[in-house]
């Protein structure tokens, strides 16, 4: 009886304190995604497999016992879908199905303020550097600024980042506090009349040959400038192309819901492989997530302040709020800033103008990833 007993209970003795702040930190994610509705289909997997990941002599990792390694289930799942940069490229045509880049074509000047936006990823960059960080991590921690989860983990899994775990973590979180990070900074760097301008929308038809080429056309650009990036920006490309080709709608549908569903529930609980206690609890996890609010803040203000340069040479003055949403975090941005406008007048309708910009700073934000592949690679 006390040999079962022993066998039954005897691991509870090897749970240290690091496994504890870890299955905090998995219960602050399961919290945040449950009670917060903060990107619940990511955050939730996350904060599970963090617990999981974390439990003593876990079958779910990659471990040790008797001499003999047993090969853990989700180290098999990073293996075959994160290491390879798979699910990010897979999500990535889900995501091109979801958007709809007619605002983007309509007034094709708002790609500027998407390029704009991506301030943040080079100057934290430069920061990271500074402080000590080795090239390939610093470029790694600054992709964090393009609110951009996929392309985050394509470029710290690219240059077999030191702290992929946790520069993973940072991204999607910080993707999921669009709301609270970024109203701070348009109001800081705006004034209220600012805030208030008003742009009217002149919707304009873009013919269905528009849109087919539109996806073609980017990614045979982006593959001169920017090679490294041509599996980005392709997938996600493709996916639109599944949207506007109208021949292909079942195809469509299933990468916006099916695919991407499924890709964001393996690749949530999987990204818990590089969250183990002993890899993640660290001062310099500390330090990736206070560098990717520094980028995610500076993104956001490269992009007001590049509208209130506008604003100084045209005529018809640009709302400074809608550079903000040149960030990569679709659409959340964008519904942020069109709330801020209808905060400051009610009749202050700004959603398609911020859309345009979101859109463009997506397709921005996987070129910025490309060209530090490119630089750095």
């Amino acid at each position: 009886m006390a040999s079962f007993l022993n066998d039954l209970f005897g691991n509870a003795l090897n749970i240290t304190l690091p496994m504890v702040v870890m299955w905090c930190i998995g219960a602050l994610l399961i919290y945040l995604a449950i009670k917060k509705d903060m990107e619940p289909t990511l955050l939730l997997p996350m904060g599970f497999g963090a617990i999981l990941v974390n439990l003593p002599m876990s079958g779910a990792v990659t471990q040790v016992v008797d001499g003999a390694r047993e090969i853990g289930v989700i180290d098999v799942l990073f293996d075959a879908g994160i290491a390879n940069e798979l699910f990010p490229l897979l999500l990535f045509i889900g995501i091109g199905a979801m958007i709809d880049f007619g605002p983007l074509l309509q007034n094709p000047k708002l790609m500027l303020f998407g390029a704009a936006a991506q301030f943040g990823i080079f100057f934290t960059l430069g920061m990271a550097s500074l402080l000590g960080f080795e090239l390939k991590d610093a470029a790694s921690i600054a992709i964090i600024g393009a609110a951009d989860g996929p392309t985050a983990i394509f470029v710290a899994n690219f240059f077999d980042s030191n702290y992929l775990g946790a520069i993973i973590v940072a991204a999607y979180s910080y993707m999921a506090l669009v709301p609270i990070v970024q109203p701070p900074v348009i109001r800081l760097l705006t004034t209220p009349e600012e805030r208030r301008i008003r742009m009217p929308y002149e919707q304009k038809r873009v013919s269905k040959t528009t849109r087919i080429l539109f996806p073609i056309l980017i990614t045979m650009i982006t593959g001169i400038v920017s090679p490294r990036s041509v599996a980005l920006i392709g997938f996600l490309m493709f996916g639109n192309l599944l949207r506007e080709c109208g021949v292909l709608d079942s195809l469509s549908d299933t990468a916006q819901k099916v695919l991407a569903n499924l890709i964001t529930l393996f690749l949530g609980i999987t990204i818990a492989a590089r969250m183990q206690a002993s890899a993640f609890l660290n001062p310099q996890t500390l330090l990736i997530l206070g560098l990717g609010l520094v980028a995610f803040v500076m993104d956001t203000a490269g992009g007001v302040l590049f509208a209130k340069l506008l604003n100084l040479f045209s005529r018809r003055k640009i709302n400074p709020m809608i550079g903000a949403a040149g960030i990569s975090a679709f659409p959340m941005s964008a519904r942020v800033v069109h709330k801020l406008g209808l905060a400051e007048d009610n009749q202050n309708f700004l959603l398609m103008h911020s859309i345009g910009v979101n859109v463009s700073g997506q397709i921005a934000s996987v070129i910025a990833g490309g060209l530090i592949l490119n630089f750095f690679g």
